[in-house]
């Protein structure tokens, strides 16, 4: 990952889904002036995302809030309308925000994009986990595999932030 703590994450546009649509905003009007927790993953639906990772913060949400966090925020390489449907099926609600990088954009800026071709999944991102300060990068952990939610887990990171 090219992005390293103490730099400012980079402002790109990302999606979010709000009033039964897509919207695109400015990834600084989620992040200014707010201490967030941003973890990024391969896909919406797939096997560790869907059994550990959203699962994980979700579970954690209580706890998460009374460290003074504002708000929990996923991002996935998957369009809007599959973020959102993800959001539904496990049920997050208003505890975490589903945001969508369907262009890559957002991934890429912070050097977490990593090919997936040969799964059928063509450019992703790789699994991880931010804390972020007012668009600084705090703190960050990444896997090295994928298919491993270990030091991005909720779990795990909590202990870290």
């Amino acid at each position: 990952m090219r992005i390293k703590e103490g730099e400012k994450i980079p402002n790109k546009k990302i999606f979010i889904f709000e009033k039964d649509k897509p919207k695109e905003i400015e990834i600084k009007d989620l992040l200014n002036n707010k201490k967030i927790i941003l973890f990024g993953l391969p896909g919406a639906f797939t096997s560790v995302c869907s059994s550990k990772h959203l699962p994980g913060y979700l579970n954690s949400y209580e706890k998460i809030m009374k460290m003074g966090i504002d708000k929990i925020i996923c991002i996935s390489v998957n369009d809007p309308f599959v973020m959102n449907a993800w959001g539904k099926e496990n049920m997050v609600h208003d505890k975490i925000l589903m945001i969508s990088d369907p262009f890559c954009i957002f991934t890429k800026s912070i050097g977490a994009e990593i090919d997936k071709t040969s799964r059928g999944l063509g450019i992703r991102s790789n699994r991880y986990s931010m804390y972020i300060e007012n668009m600084k990068l705090v703190k960050i952990k990444e896997e090295k595999d994928t298919g491993i939610c270990d030091i991005s887990s909720a779990e795990i990171f909590l202990k870290e932030i």
